[in-house]
């Protein structure tokens, strides 16, 4: 009697499946960003063809698209690139290093600390360009962080998630109401600070964005440096440590570039709502808890989103405008909704 030895299980068939899933969900969030961009140069009150984008960014000339192209949209769609980058890598450290998936930028006070240094800009300084106070917004987010983990390390229990969450909370509350007594005292500060706040990248040249990307850059090389440390922590601190990582780096290298990457974001366009939450979790849905891959595709979809919001705020009453952040918000919280709600269905 012949016996038919079972074929062995072809091992790594299941990884290899996700990491090609994985690959082509980069792949499309890659493209979905190239479409948000050029829509970013094409689309407004005076829509351009793709030939005549082309031919500004390539042989500019006096002509009028050239102008419009170079003076007024190159420059917002690379802050709408670095912000968007900047807010979605953000909001995946928020969220891993506090273990909350409703983190954000104020759940650790930074955008109360970058909108403190704004109106002290406007209010004491006298500084009246968006390109100045985007100086002192990086410093009140960076204090502001700072002081949060500073706190909370003197704690009991250390800088634990539920630590941070109270201590920013706490940070963002005092802070806030100092900016609104300075606010109500001040009718110059309010009017500067009411373009700020409403969020948007309108407005802003390449000056500004050309600040904001050392601060970018150091952020997002410091998330990639601690990515594996966060899927150690998402096991908890025992298991973290079992496995050889070294919680509190991980956390302090976390912490600073979330605070890097969201109060140069801040800073530069307002607080703009729902990419740093939203973001994060659509990015989780598509590719796993894997923050290597998670912060890959955040950082693609981000910008996507943030300029898509810019595109559609200015073709909703042309030649008006209606700001990014308010149109973000508007798309960011029935997508949140959504994923929330799919996440219930596939748990139950």
């Amino acid at each position: 009697m012949t016996t038919v030895a079972a074929r062995p299980a072809r091992a790594g068939t299941p990884t290899r499946r996700r990491g090609g899933r994985r690959v082509a969900v980069a792949v499309a969030a890659a493209l979905l960003l190239a479409v948000a961009l050029l829509a970013s140069l094409a689309l407004g009150s005076r829509p351009l063809a793709v030939d005549q984008v082309w031919h500004a960014l390539t042989a500019p000339d006096a002509g009028e698209a050239s102008t419009i192209v170079r003076e007024l949209r190159l420059p917002r769609t690379a802050l709408g690139l670095a912000v968007g980058i900047a807010l979605a890598v953000a909001g995946v450290l928020f969220q891993a290093l506090t273990r909350n998936p409703l983190a954000e930028p104020r759940i650790l006070g930074i955008s109360a600390g970058a909108s403190f240094g704004v109106v002290l800009a406007i209010s004491v300084f006298g500084v009246g360009t968006l390109a100045g106070y985007v100086w002192f917004g990086i410093a009140g987010a960076f204090l502001a962080g700072l002081l949060v983990f500073a706190v909370a390390a003197r704690a009991r229990e250390g800088a634990s998630p539920v630590t941070l969450a109270l201590v920013g909370a706490a940070l963002d509350a005092s802070l806030a109401s100092v900016v609104y007594a300075l606010l109500s005292i001040d009718a110059r500060t309010f009017e500067e600070y009411r373009f700020w706040v409403v969020g948007g990248l309108t407005g802003r040249d390449l000056t500004v964005a050309a600040q904001l990307l050392p601060f970018v850059l150091a952020g997002l090389a410091l998330a990639a440096m601690v990515a594996r440390g966060l899927d150690a922590l998402a096991l908890g601190d025992d298991v973290a440590r079992g496995l050889g990582h070294r919680i509190g780096l991980v956390r302090l290298g976390g912490g600073t570039a979330a605070v890097l990457l969201t109060g140069a974001a801040v800073a530069a366009a307002g607080p703009i709502a729902f990419v740093g939450l939203a973001v994060p979790h659509l990015a989780r849905a598509l590719v796993g808890a894997d923050h290597r891959w998670t912060l890959a595709v955040s950082a693609l979809l981000g910008p996507a989103l943030l300029l898509a919001a810019d595109v559609i705020g200015r073709l909703v009453d042309p030649p008006g405008e209606v700001p990014a952040g308010i149109v973000t918000a508007l798309i960011g919280a029935p997508l949140l909704a959504y994923l929330v709600r799919r996440a219930r269905v596939v748990t139950a």
